[in-house]
């Protein structure tokens, strides 16, 4: 089987979070591969630790995905506050036709409009993707991933982190399907009376109290934070309240635009423009909406940049969802008029949001603690794994309820000619139910 068959049938997807199917990536032609270690999530650990312990197998990964995409350099990218992981990377790089490219302690590092520039000095075109530069991106986790889809080991754990307000913060790997609920068993239980959790990080996560929800191939790990706590207050919000909020008291400062890393890029991202949209309707509406559908949602005008406590992040979002409901088109090159050409402001370096002042804003000094790999693990009885854990379409079950199944074994297949990735058992057991979520429990379970 080729790397690409082989990366398709272990099931892997973006482990840093958009969860797009590796095989395609794989498959595309670039002159250059960028590992994305950067990692820049306030409290998250998982990337630095797996590229810590792990090197050899994210050098394998990388290796393999440059021989599909005919690549003749791999970059990999991360910080030097890492220096486990940067001594791990330097010796098996070593020899290889592969560079380690230190990134400052900054955010949004991982995006890949800014991890791109950063390491290659090339610019994505206007809602462009990396192989229009010659490059492909791909998270470490995914690497590691892939070199274990070499051996013919398919997807069926996940590197997460658990933070915050938890008695032992750590990075671990869980079987997915495993509860949010087990993840805060191994790390000791939570340290508040009342707790919610930030699922994916402290900016771009998303706030659950639901213990019972699973892991997926994408959870890239959990915030803990009591539940009263600023941010939690902040994300907690209704949707249509924060609009509210931005379409009284938004005065125009454009903080969040000369924060805005895309903007800073030389993109014609502006949030303070779409915090207009908020005031008008039809025509009005989708003017004022085009300077939000090339953000990236890393959050940094909603809780870092914004004098007011508005929400530019949320508008832009908003922007995006009606423009895909209308069937706007996104710009396809140059700015929202379509003419100039992308040039980074001359002030995007200064510009930078260090992450240390980022994680004093959020108010998570208190929770900013080193989070080491451990051996220990939750080892469910019962598993959730929801068919669709990824950008395509929902993958469909090969088994029947009361199938004995292995851990490892196919499940759930890609839909003939679709976008998907395959779905593996993670433990041994009993299929328990295959809608909406397929459920697996270990032989014995009651």
């Amino acid at each position: 089987m080729s790397v690409v068959e082989l990366i398709r049938a272990a099931g892997v997807v973006g482990a840093g979070g958009a969860g797009f199917p590796a095989h395609v990536k794989a498959g595309a032609a670039a002159e250059v591969v960028v590992a994305n270690g950067a990692e820049c999530e306030p409290l998250m650990h998982k990337d630095a630790e797996l590229m810590a312990h792990h090197a050899d197998r994210v050098v394998s990964g990388l290796l393999a995905v440059m021989s599909s995409c005919g690549a003749r350099e791999g970059i990999i990218g991360l910080k030097a506050k890492h220096a486990e992981a940067v001594a791990a990377l330097t010796k098996h790089a070593a020899g290889k036709p592969v560079r380690l490219h230190i990134l400052g302690d900054f955010y949004p590092t991982g995006d890949e409009y800014v991890l791109v520039h950063e390491t290659t000095g090339r610019l994505l075109p206007p809602g462009g993707i990396p192989p229009q530069v010659g490059v492909v991106v791909q998270n470490v986790e995914t690497l590691f991933n892939v070199a274990a889809a070499l051996a013919g080991e398919p997807v069926t754990r996940k590197f997460v982190t658990v933070a915050g307000a938890v008695a032992h913060p750590l990075s671990c790997a869980v079987p997915v399907g495993a509860t949010l609920g087990e993840l805060l068993e191994v790390a000791g239980g939570p340290t508040a009376a009342e707790v919610a959790l930030l699922v994916g990080g402290a900016l771009m996560g998303y706030v659950t109290r639901d213990l019972g929800e699973p892991v997926t191939k994408t959870t890239g790990g959990v915030i803990v934070l009591p539940a009263d706590h600023p941010l939690v207050r902040r994300k907690e919000r209704p949707e249509p309240a924060m609009h509210r909020l931005g379409k009284s008291a938004c005065d125009q400062c454009s903080y969040c635009t000369e924060l805005c890393p895309r903007f800073l890029l030389g993109y014609d991202v502006q949030p303070h423009r779409v915090m207009r949209s908020l005031g008008f309707t039809r025509q009005g509406e989708d003017f004022w909406s085009q300077y939000g559908l090339l953000c990236c949602e890393c959050g940094l005008c909603t809780l870092y940049a914004c004098p007011e406590d508005l929400y530019p992040r949320e508008a832009c979002q908003r922007a995006k969802r009606t423009a895909r409901e209308k069937g706007l088109a996104r710009p396809g090159k140059g700015t929202v008029s379509g003419t100039e050409e992308v040039r980074p402001h001359a002030l995007h370096e200064s510009r930078r949001v260090p992450l240390p002042q980022l994680v004093r804003r959020l108010a998570l000094t208190a929770y900013d603690a080193p989070a080491p790999l451990a051996e220990r693990a939750p080892v469910p009885r019962r598993v959730q794994l929801p068919l669709k854990q990824h950008i395509g379409a929902a993958a469909e079950p090969v088994v029947r309820v009361g199938d004995q199944v292995a851990a490892g074994q196919l499940v759930a297949e890609i839909p003939a000619g679709q976008l998907g990735a395959r779905l593996h058992a993670s433990i041994s057991g009993v299929v328990r139910a295959t809608e909406p979520r397929l459920v697996i429990e270990a032989s014995g379970t009651a």
